[in-house]
C-alpha cells in the first residue's frame, strides 16, 4: 500500500496539512515491519490524522508522539532515533530498529521512490465480483486496466490513478495490447464474451495468469469449445477456472475477491 500512501502525503502536502513522515530507516533481528516502511502523523488530531503503520503496539503510538512534539516544536530537520525493541519498549520482538521523522515537505515526496508494480492485469467485467475485486486491487502497488462496454456498469466514484477504466466495445479487441507478462481475469455478464476473450488470451498465449469466473461445469464447457476451434491442451491447460485460492467457499463478491486477489498476489510471487 506504499503508493496510496504515497498519494495522501501527496495530497496533505498539496493542502498544506502540516506533518511529518515517519520512516523505519534500518533494522536488525526480529522486527514488525522492514525498512522503508512509512507512516504520515499530521499535526491534528482528527480521525485520519494518522496514514499507514510502522507495525502498532507501544513503538507505534510512541512515534505519533514524538512526531507530534516536533511538530510543534517547529523542527524543520530530519531527526533519527535508535530503538531496541525488547529493552526499550517491552516488545516481544527482540530486534533494534533505526526510525527517521522528517518534516513532509517538497523534497521528502521526490525522495520517496515509487513502488514497482507486482502485476499488470486487464480486468474484464465491472459487475458485483469485478467491483469487489477492484476494492481491494485499489490498495496494492499493480497496474490494473478495468475494461467494460456497459459505462454505467462502473461506479460512480473515481478509482485509484493505478485503475485505468476503459469503455471500449469489442472488448476483446483490448487483449492485443496488453503487455507480454500480464494477468488476466475474465468476468463479464456474458458467457458469449466471456469465451471470445479467453480464446484471445489463449491465442496469444504470453500471458503470466489467466483467470476465468465460473464452475468447473463451465471450465468443461468452455475446454470443449476451445479445443474445437483449435485452441491447444497447453495452453487450455494454463486457465484458471474456477478462480481463486481453494478453503474459501463463499461465493458473495466479497468474498470471492478475497480469495482471487490472494490467487493473484500467489502468482506474483511464483514470478519473482
Amino acid at each position: 500500500m506504499h503508493h496510496a500512501l504515497k498519494a495522501t502525503a501527496r495530497a496533505w502536502l498539496a493542502t498544506g496539512r502540516p506533518a511529518m513522515l515517519v520512516q523505519v530507516l534500518a533494522t536488525r533481528g526480529s522486527v514488525p515491519r522492514e525498512a522503508g516502511t512509512r507512516m504520515l502523523v499530521a499535526a491534528d488530531t482528527g480521525a485520519d490524522s494518522v496514514a499507514g503503520t510502522i507495525g502498532g503496539g507501544h513503538l507505534e503510538l510512541q512515534a505519533i508522539a514524538r512526531a507530534r512534539a516536533l511538530l510543534a516544536a517547529g523542527v524543520q530537520q530530519a531527526q533519527d532515533q535508535a530503538i531496541a525493541l525488547g529493552p526499550t519498549l517491552g516488545q516481544c520482538c527482540g530486534g533494534a530498529l533505526t526510525l527517521r521523522t522528517a518534516p513532509l515537505d517538497a523534497a521528502a515526496l521526490a525522495a520517496w521512490p515509487d513502488e514497482p508494480a507486482l502485476f499488470t492485469l486487464q480486468l474484464y467485467g465491472a459487475g458485483h465480483v469485478g467491483r469487489a475485486i477492484v476494492q481491494l486491487l485499489e490498495r496494492l502497488p499493480c497496474a490494473v486496466q478495468w475494461i467494460d462496454a456497459r459505462e454505467a456498469e462502473f461506479p460512480a466514484a473515481a478509482s485509484a490513478p493505478h485503475i485505468q477504466r476503459l469503455c471500449v466495445e469489442p472488448v476483446e479487441a483490448e487483449v492485443r495490447l496488453a503487455p507480454p507478462g500480464a494477468f488476466y481475469l475474465v468476468l463479464t455478464h456474458s458467457h458469449d464474451l466471456d469465451l471470445a476473450i479467453t480464446e484471445a488470451i489463449l491465442r496469444r498465449g504470453d500471458f503470466a495468469y489467466l483467470g476465468l469466473i465460473g464452475s468447473a461445469t463451465k471450465r468443461a464447457r468452455f475446454f470443449s469449445r476451445l479445443q474445437q476451434r483449435g485452441v491447444g491442451a497447453a495452453a487450455l491447460a494454463r486457465l484458471t477456472c474456477p478462480i481463486g485460492v481453494p478453503g474459501i467457499p463463499g461465493k458473495q463478491p466479497e468474498q470471492m475477491a478475497v480469495a482471487v486477489v490472494a490467487q493473484l498476489l500467489q502468482h506474483a510471487a511464483s514470478q519473482g
